[in-house]
């Protein structure tokens, strides 16, 4: 499938389309009121289009603690110097100024009952509905030796912003023939392919400027994510660079010692140079809060991304337990609009369509050698289902790798503008 910005945005806004002025059915208190908490690809997505197809309709607040987004997707590229840091930064003028009220501060509890929201500067606002994008959270213990205040020593970057901003300053720091060493982690996580995608860009980064140093992967898992693409480019690319040391061969008995900098692999301690210790994942913490997870996760109806918790309740993105789909931006955008279209009718009694899903993820491995996987999704009873799917192959001819890379960026430009206008 051929994708550009244009495509991206109107098959967005085909699957949103406003049929009739809606009918607003009000609590007594004027305008229906829709609170979003988190605004990523979810969060942000679901805000512009309650704003934009409800036509100042619904009363729409955005909780946003930073005033500069940067996306974790395509976070990687930047490691591998094909982007540069301001490349991935966004902003929220464009929301408020199509009519959703951004509010900067952290929402730090949810009141269900009294259907508020609690922020860190004071007060709570209420809500008819809430819908919740807030990403990822780390498990606590997940690796040995590591906890969120050993980020600075050895970064996670797995949110979007300075810890990307650290890691990358880390690796150009690196002494000519260093060590990097990634823990992987184990499923399920955001980005799949996230982590190999990662391991790629560090060893071009490597390749061009410190060619000698080694890259160590400990993976909990045997297998990953267009595993057999990735390791052919790393041969074809990065021949003697990489050491992937897999479950079967201990890549899950790992420890961790940040103020030491050495790494533990089933026994085997290495000093290294680059520590990057990506942990098992949990639902961002106002989920946990708000009292609609269910162990790490936040489960939800396919249909609406209600949670089983709440009706008045959505998780959208990484945080949500929904069936198939992967934990991915894209698929955090799609859930959004499918949201957003169920939320708009509820509180106002427009059409309502049918839930569909897609997501594309695509990774780079070397300059212009982009793969990408991905599937269209339906809403069972039970989940959110996989419908069919496609990938790339091993062995595709340099033409085919450089327009697939291409691909990515124009939905890297599409993603972005639907997200923040």
């Amino acid at each position: 499938m051929k994708l550009n910005r244009r495509l991206f945005l109107g098959t967005g806004a085909a699957a949103a389309a406003t049929l009739s002025a809606p009918t607003v059915f009000a609590d007594g208190h004027g305008k229906p009121r829709v609170v979003v908490v988190g605004g990523g690809a979810g969060g942000a997505t679901a805000a512009r289009y309650l704003a934009k197809d409800s036509k100042g309709e619904i009363d729409v607040t955005l909780i946003e603690p930073t005033r500069m987004y940067y996306t974790c997707f395509f976070s990687n590229l930047y490691l591998g110097g094909v982007k540069e840091f301001d490349d991935l930064g966004h902003s929220y003028g464009n929301l408020a100024a199509g009519g959703v009220n951004v509010v900067h501060d952290w929402a730090v509890g949810v009141d269900r009952d009294a259907k508020t929201v609690s922020l860190a500067g004071g007060g709570a606002l209420p809500y008819d509905k809430l819908i919740l994008s807030p990403g990822i959270d780390f498990v606590e213990g997940a690796v040995a030796g590591w906890d969120v205040s050993s980020q600075n020593a050895m970064p996670h970057a797995y949110k979007g912003g300075s810890q990307t901003e650290l890691l990358k300053a880390q690796i150009m720091a690196m002494p000519e023939g260093g060590t990097f060493a990634m823990v992987a982690p184990p499923n399920p996580y955001r980005c799949p392919p996230g982590p190999y995608e990662r391991i790629s860009m560090v060893a071009h980064y490597l390749k061009a400027n410190n060619p000698r140093a080694k890259i160590i992967v400990a993976d909990p898992k045997a297998k990953f994510s267009k595993m057999a693409l990735f390791q052919e480019g790393w041969a074809d690319n990065y021949d003697g660079m990489i050491d992937w040391i897999g479950a079967d061969f201990g890549g899950g008995d790992v420890s961790v010692d940040p103020a030491a900098m050495t790494v533990t692999i089933d026994g085997e301690e290495t000093k290294v140079d680059v520590c990057n210790v990506i942990p098992a994942m949990k639902a961002g913490r106002i989920a946990e809060l708000a009292g609609v997870t269910d162990g790490n996760w936040a489960p939800v109806n396919a249909a609406d991304m209600s949670t089983k918790a709440d009706a008045d309740v959505y998780v959208l993105g990484d945080a949500s337990s929904q069936g198939d789909m992967p934990k991915s931006g894209f698929s955090a955008n799609s859930q959004a609009k499918v949201c957003a279209n169920a939320v708009r009718g509820a509180l106002t009694g427009s059409k309502v369509f049918p839930a569909k899903f897609s997501n594309t993820c695509w990774s780079l491995i070397d300059t212009d050698n982009g793969v990408k996987v991905g599937a269209t999704y339906e809403a069972t009873d039970e989940k959110i289902a996989k419908v069919d799917g496609f990938i790339s192959s091993t062995g595709e001819d340099a033409a085919l790798r450089k327009a697939t890379y291409e691909e990515s960026e124009g939905w890297y430009a599409g993603i972005t503008a639907d997200m923040f206008g």
